[in-house]
């Protein structure tokens, strides 16, 4: 995989960009998921996944089909929030993410929640949002009431927004939303799903070069990860020299950004392999990483530092 000089050169420059961004290397278990390995094991309840819709989304995405909001604690009013955050404070939680299913607009409605939100920062979580796409007026709210991040997908393709998210939306509307967050000095992490397209590369470049223009701090990768009950089922993810060509132009695209490879991505020997790629690919972090990800790190020379909070706040003062 790794053969040819160029692709030794690229591998080069991508491991250098990466140790000069930070030295070791950030592995990331949020309590949301237990996790258990040879080095570290999280806590439940230390991070949680928050969803204001409770299992509905408007969208059913051909990958997703709402399944990711089934894992989530529902809290579908301000006031249901609140009492989710007293009773998750309660068992030692530190951060939560407040997510849920989009609207017809591709939009997380969160407008009638900041005040929620704003609680649960006085009560000292760290609070990231997942906002789908962000008008300004939802920004600034956010801003004032305190989040601490801003997470969203960024899609390159007008026909993956139309075919798997099923959005009369352009890959501007995914720009537009960074630079708002920028514009309200919001943290922000972009999220791209390699293969999202049924497996295949497709907008994946240019939503790499969307967020070069953007200059997030944080950049997270995620692979396919085929489901049941999604209109994906069967679907094979993405050949794993396809996954490097990506995980490479993440990296030299973006020297100064803090770059994750977050939570999804397909089990087994798959997930190792693609744990090993980012690693020699000058990632900065891996959330929820494998014992032999994290063996081979350290054979590399990282020192490894373990976190429970979310991978896209780790190397950046919150962990």
């Amino acid at each position: 995989m790794h053969g040819g000089s160029l692709k030794e050169d690229q591998l080069r420059e991508a491991w250098t960009i990466g140790r000069h961004h930070v030295s070791g290397i950030w592995f990331s278990a949020p309590g949301s998921k237990h996790y258990e390995s040879r080095c570290f094991k999280n806590r439940p309840h230390s991070f949680a996944n928050v969803s204001i819709t409770g299992k509905a989304c408007a969208l059913h995405c051909e990958h997703c089909n709402a399944g990711l909001l089934q894992t989530m604690l529902p809290a579908e009013t301000p006031e249901k929030l609140c009492d989710t955050v007293d009773r998750l404070i309660e068992k030692g939680c530190r951060g939560i993410l407040v997510s849920g299913g989009a609207d017809s607009r591709g939009i997380v409605p969160l407008d009638g929640f900041t005040r929620a939100i704003e609680y649960a920062r006085k009560h000292g979580l760290k609070v990231l949002v997942h906002t789908g796409l962000l008008h300004r007026d939802t920004a600034m709210n956010l801003k004032d009431c305190g989040v601490n991040q801003v997470l969203m997908d960024i899609i390159g393709s007008e026909k993956t927004i139309r075919d798997v998210y099923h959005l009369d939306r352009k890959p501007d509307d995914y720009l537009l939303s960074m630079l708002i967050c920028r514009e309200a000095e919001l943290d922000f992490a972009p999220h791209i799903v390699i293969g999202l397209h049924f497996g295949q590369i497709l907008g994946e470049y240019e939503a790499l070069r969307m967020i070069q223009e953007a200059q997030p701090e944080t950049l997270v990768m995620v692979v396919l990860r085929p489901t049941a009950e999604t209109g994906m089922c069967g679907v094979s993810p993405p050949d794993l020299a396809s996954v490097e060509e990506v995980f490479l132009a993440a990296r030299v695209w973006n020297p100064d950004t803090f770059l994750s490879l977050g939570c999804a991505r397909p089990a087994g020997v798959y997930k190792r392999q693609v744990e090993k790629l980012a690693i020699d690919c000058g990632f900065n972090g891996i959330a929820f990483p494998s014992d032999e990800a994290i063996d081979y790190a350290c054979n590399r020379g990282l020192n490894p530092v373990f976190t429970e909070q979310c991978c896209s706040m780790a190397g950046i003062g919150y962990a």
